[in-house]
């Protein structure tokens, strides 16, 4: 069925491409294209950036851009033009500051945007948007976040085609973020959708986890979206127990789901320590892009 914006439970209206020019925003790139294509929204590709101290000196004495600024503009521009928006326009912006501030503060500014990273998930001190920068970024954004990681294979043009969907939960009211996001997109793409809940114990009660999830599941979507704006979805439910990375990668495989989503908060299972100790590991190792709601995030 064709998609458009006004299927989407979060009411898309703009895509923020954030990129660091390296091969591992690449993918991110072509992702952020699609999804912008297909939900026909505005295309802004963005990149965080901090000015050298050589840079600083030079716009410091006039009042012209330093060519660290005019070399990163050129850059972005090249960038952008490889790419295609649903309206046919991409926005460019270069971010000054600290990319884990600046980025969610754009996206915050942009009603209703979901914000496409890339990243190789090493942590390293690569340039700008990569590894623990990604992972700053889920900390700090409000609203829904496109991760691709480095085991996704390179998107094919046109190739976007999301079949089923993974919504990971372990039924807090945190979790529960995602479920509009998960439901919404299952029925744009006319997907089916699969809900694995994670618990503690391997002790615990399959049937009754299942029986719980379930019951999660409808009060969920019951509070969170009209029941006539979706087609009906009946969703296959699953309990993980034991090992949350294993669990979630595992399904991934054997069930060959397309797309992930998450709902990100500071203190449930998959939270652990902080909001993304637990999930980035999943996001870093999963062969499927990774969508995030955090907690707070509006609908």
């Amino acid at each position: 069925m064709p998609a458009n914006s006004k299927h989407l439970a979060v009411h898309l209206e703009s895509v923020i491409f954030a990129t660091d020019f390296s091969p591992a925003s690449y993918n991110a790139g072509l992702y952020a294209s699609a999804v912008s294509m297909r939900f026909h929204t505005g295309l802004v590709v963005a990149h965080a950036f901090v000015l050298t101290q050589a840079a600083l000196e030079v716009e410091a004495e006039i009042p012209l851009a330093s060519q660290q600024r005019i070399n990163l503009d050129h850059d972005l521009t090249l960038v952008a033009g490889a790419l295609q928006s649903g309206t046919g326009q991409i926005e460019t912006i270069l971010l000054e500051g600290d990319p884990c501030a600046v980025v969610p503060a754009l996206a915050h500014g942009n009603n209703k945007a979901l914000v496409v990273l890339g990243t190789h998930g090493r942590g390293s001190i690569d340039r700008h948007i990569m590894g623990s920068t990604a992972e700053g970024i889920l900390r700090h954004s409000t609203g829904p976040v496109l991760t691709i990681g480095p085991n996704v294979d390179i998107l094919r043009a046109g190739a976007l085609n999301i079949r089923r969907i993974l919504y990971v939960t372990d039924c807090s009211p945190e979790a529960a973020q995602a479920v509009p996001v998960a439901f919404a997109l299952a029925d744009a793409f006319s997907a089916g959708i699969d809900a694995l809940k994670l618990v503690h114990s391997t002790n615990a009660d399959a049937a009754e986890q299942l029986a719980r999830l379930q019951a999660y599941l409808h009060d969920a979507v019951e509070a969170a979206i009209p029941q006539d704006s979706l087609q009906p979805c009946k969703p296959r439910t699953f309990v993980g127990a034991g090992n949350p990375l294993a669990d979630v990668l595992d399904h991934i495989e054997r069930y060959e789901v397309d797309l992930l989503i998450l709902g990100l908060h500071r203190s449930a299972f998959l939270g652990k320590q902080n909001l993304t100790s637990g999930v980035f590991p999943i996001i870093v190792k999963a062969k499927c892009p990774v969508i995030t709601v955090a907690s707070g995030a509006t609908s």
